[in-house]
């Protein structure tokens, strides 16, 4: 499922593919995009924020000569790939595309997108301006990414580390990892883990250690099967103390623990 780092790495893919590119054609499968007609734009580059993507335009000089914004976020099905003019598109089942962009030396093809909308650039905040610091960008902040934690003291911090308004680019695997990596139950208190900053500085580090590639490793191991102490990894020995790793429902997502190297609730 898409993260901070794997949005991170498809704005780049995009990048190579598209940016500086003159579009000759675009397919939007979507009812609010259905009629607009991107050919003749040009690309002027591919942004990550969290998990949203942000391809940034110009209008041909016809149309006004603006800067728009194509706006997508992946959620957890959501992918974009970039295929040579003339391969095959067989990243996806047709039936999932929702946008083609064509430009004469790359075709980009979203799949199963969430959010899409085409706005002016200088209104991008009106979508992402309620994330909190981004852990792979520019305005990455921890001092901030704790206050806004420690803003909500009674919420578990394996919600808090999800909730994008905290900090943007933390899913689910990291939530897990970081959590076990910091030796603290998913169901603790934010106001009761004994250092805050510390936890957000170790996902903000694993993140960024994957930056450039595909395979997320929070182990420092690519082989499969290896790469995680506890995220996938149900009914399985914990790698530091032989435990069975647990899985449960916390909020609206499932949790892996060790209960014994992350104590009890």
């Amino acid at each position: 499922m898409p993260e901070g780092d794997t949005v991170w790495n498809t704005a780049r893919v995009l990048q190579r593919a598209l940016a500086g590119a003159r579009l000759t054609g675009s397919d939007f499968r979507v009812p609010q995009l259905a009629a607009t007609d991107l050919t003749g734009w040009t690309v002027r580059e591919s942004a990550s924020r969290g998990k949203h993507l942000l391809l940034r335009l110009t209008s041909p000089a016809d149309q006004g000569g603006r800067d728009w914004t194509l706006h997508s976020h992946l959620r957890m099905d959501g992918a974009w790939r970039a295929y040579a003019p003339g391969e095959r598109w067989a990243a996806r089942p047709a039936h999932l595309i929702r946008v083609v962009l064509r430009s004469p030396g790359a075709v980009a093809v979203g799949y199963h997108l969430h959010e899409l909308a085409l706005i002016p650039t200088a209104e991008e905040e009106s979508l992402v301006g309620h994330l909190g610091p981004d852990l792979l960008g520019p305005d990455w902040d921890p001092d901030e990414a704790v206050r806004r934690l420690a803003a909500h003291p009674d919420e578990t911090i394996g919600e808090a580390l999800l909730d994008q308004r905290n900090l943007a680019g933390v899913g689910n695997l990291y939530k897990c990892e970081v959590l076990f990596l910091r030796g603290v139950s998913p169901w603790t208190p934010v106001r009761a883990v004994p250092d805050l900053a510390g936890t957000v500085g170790l996902a903000q580090r694993l993140l960024a250690a994957n930056r450039g590639r595909w395979t997320q490793s929070t182990t420092g191991s690519l082989h499969r099967g290896q790469t995680s102490y506890v995220y996938g990894r149900r009914a399985q020995p914990c790698r530091r103390c032989g435990t069975a790793i647990r899985k449960e429902e916390l909020g609206e997502r499932v949790t892996y623990w060790c209960p014994a190297c992350q104590p009890d609730r």
